[in-house]
């Protein structure tokens, strides 16, 4: 059991919570008294892909949902026909009334949640996994007019970002390749004009969020995060300096609170919670983890290097300290690409152990993220998505170029549509690398969009059943790009038989296809995680066991045990 989402009730009574069962995208939600730790008799099912944010009369909450699937078709059926939800406490789920739904609109995922002074339901619609997406919203005190558009026309990405009285406030890349921040006026009529507070600048705007009387965003500055502190009305209020090079997320606070929590972390520097005075802009820890390691033992950096077309790349790389460029490391190379995911530094303890053996973690910004824009992510992306490869394939090849490794040194990995990638890259480039191991990876490139919520990718990828797009996706589907007689690279392919999101038969025949056209001696493994999915639900038991056998996997491969400390 994993749990996938929470919603706390406005007077701290009650919370809301989903859990997942065996790695499944499904989860049933239940409700707890915080007082004695009871849960009551609420039962919810079937949600998916769902917030819960309740009402400020603590009466009930809004969440989203599926019909029941067939029976069979539970963990491979199509899933179509979101619905956003409202459930009232002591009732039954069949009892709960949709809020809003779009029949006309099968492919349409409604995210729902109350703004902070409990007027408004405000619903983030999207269409798969388009960036473009819809915004609408309800009166939660008049309820008159019932939902009413906001931003109707997919054009551009809305996030809002808070609300004062009639007035909100929404991030955007609207006319903004790199992000501004608008507002409009809900008691204007349609089509509401926008205000903009916030114009676009040098760097992506990765997030903003209305605290205490200001803005508070982050920019990625070549995938680094910095912070900065607005005024309402867009004008200049600081900066907040970070300490170290990393990632800023989970930023919550509320417009009448005068403080703010933001999580920080860094390739060296472990998760933390910090707590800034949206005053002043001073923060301290207000939660931190106790690891034994010295970070001071390791480096990290960031280079630039050349894809096959010439752009400009950057790569972060993580080692300890003093490491000779005699090509001789053992190289961990990491990468997605996709679907304007932006790759920014993070924490991760198998990759400190990965460091402990003596080898080095890189990870480059492939075009298909959203490190610069959106320009970056359509760069990557549809009949763009041979680029993404090609800048994986060439930080490869500039690791061995610049003496950090070699072809026998040099494992790439990646998950989901990571999986992707170096499936991609491994059929492309064969002779390139010492050791691979695809993760839960989208493998067969004509039939993706048959399972699960698999349709949704088509905006990233293309469909099969447009003509134009088959050929580009067969072009570079790594399962109809196995070969057989080749000589591949020592390969384990992993994947959980509850994978929901990825269906396994993506893993089982990508796998059987090396097994059958491996014409070498290299060893070709399928690694089958059971009662487990995708990976965010996987829990920290199965966690080190996989790991664990990964990394065996490469130290066998690449000699890494012969470079322990």
């Amino acid at each position: 059991m994993a749990l996938m989402t929470t919603g706390v009730s406005e007077d701290g009574r009650l919370v809301a919570y989903g859990l997942s069962s065996a790695g499944s995208d499904w989860m049933e939600i239940r409700v707890r008294r915080v007082d004695t730790g009871e849960d009551l008799e609420d039962h919810l099912r079937w949600s998916k892909f769902s917030a819960v944010s309740w009402t400020h009369d603590n009466r009930g909450f809004f969440y989203s949902r599926y019909d029941e699937p067939e029976e069979g078709l539970e963990y491979k059926g199509a899933n179509y026909f979101h619905k956003l939800c409202y459930h009232e406490l002591g009732t039954r789920q069949s009892e709960d009334r949709v809020v809003y739904e779009r029949p006309d609109h099968k492919e349409w995922l409604f995210i729902g949640g109350v703004s902070d002074d409990g007027r408004y339901l405000l619903i983030s619609v999207h269409s798969g996994t388009n960036r473009e997406n819809g915004f609408f919203c309800l009166d939660l005190e008049s309820r008159e007019g019932g939902v009413r558009p906001v931003f109707d026309r997919f054009d551009a990405e809305y996030n809002c970002i808070g609300s004062i009285g009639n007035i909100l406030f929404f991030s955007t890349d609207l006319g903004a390749p790199l992000g501004r921040i608008v507002s409009v006026d809900l008691s204007e009529s349609p089509p509401l004009p926008m205000t903009e507070l916030v114009p676009e600048s040098g760097d992506v705007l990765q997030f903003a969020r209305l605290i205490g009387g200001r803005i508070l965003c982050g920019y990625l500055e070549d995938a680094k995060a910095a912070v900065r502190v607005l005024e309402k009305d867009g004008s200049p209020a600081g900066s907040v300096s970070l300490p170290d090079i990393g990632s800023v997320g989970a930023v919550t606070g509320r417009n009448d609170d005068p403080e703010a929590f933001f999580h920080f972390t860094g390739f060296t520097s472990p998760g933390t919670v910090f707590r800034m005075d949206m005053g002043t802009l001073e923060y301290g820890v207000f939660r931190e983890p106790d690891l034994g390691f010295d970070p001071d033992q390791y480096e990290t950096s960031q280079v630039f290097y050349r894809g096959k077309d010439g752009t400009r790349v950057p790569m972060f790389l993580v080692h300890r300290k003093g490491i000779a460029r005699n090509g001789d490391n053992p190289v961990l190379l990491s990468g997605y690409g996709g679907f304007g995911n932006a790759v920014t530094p993070f924490f991760s303890v198998p990759n400190l152990v990965w460091m402990e053996m003596g080898g080095v973690v890189a990870r480059p910004n492939l075009r298909g993220g959203s490190e610069y824009g959106t320009g970056w992510h359509d760069a990557g992306r549809l009949l763009n998505k041979q680029n993404v490869f090609d800048d994986f394939i060439s930080a490869a090849e500039w690791l061995i170029d610049q003496g950090y490794t070699r072809k026998e040194r040099l494992g790439i990995t990646g998950a989901s549509n990571g999986g992707l990638l170096v499936g991609a890259c491994m059929t492309q480039r064969p002779d390139l690398f010492g050791a691979c191991i695809p993760d839960v990876g989208v493998m067969d490139m004509l039939r993706f969009h048959r399972f699960t919520i698999g349709w949704a990718w088509t905006s990233d990828y293309g469909s099969p059943d447009d003509p134009e797009h088959f050929g580009n996706l067969l072009s570079y589907s790594p399962y109809h790009n196995v070969s057989e007689g080749t000589e591949y690279p020592p390969t384990m392919v992993t994947t959980a038989d509850h994978d929901d999101r990825v269906f396994p038969a993506h893993s089982f025949k990508f796998a059987a296809a090396l097994q059958h056209a491996q014409s070498g001696d290299s060893p070709v493994l399928i690694r089958i995680e059971t009662r487990a999915g995708h990976g965010a639900t996987t829990p920290v038991s199965k966690r080190i066991e996989a790991y664990a056998d990964k990394w065996a996997f490469l130290a066998r491969e690449l000699g890494v045990q012969e470079h322990t400390t």
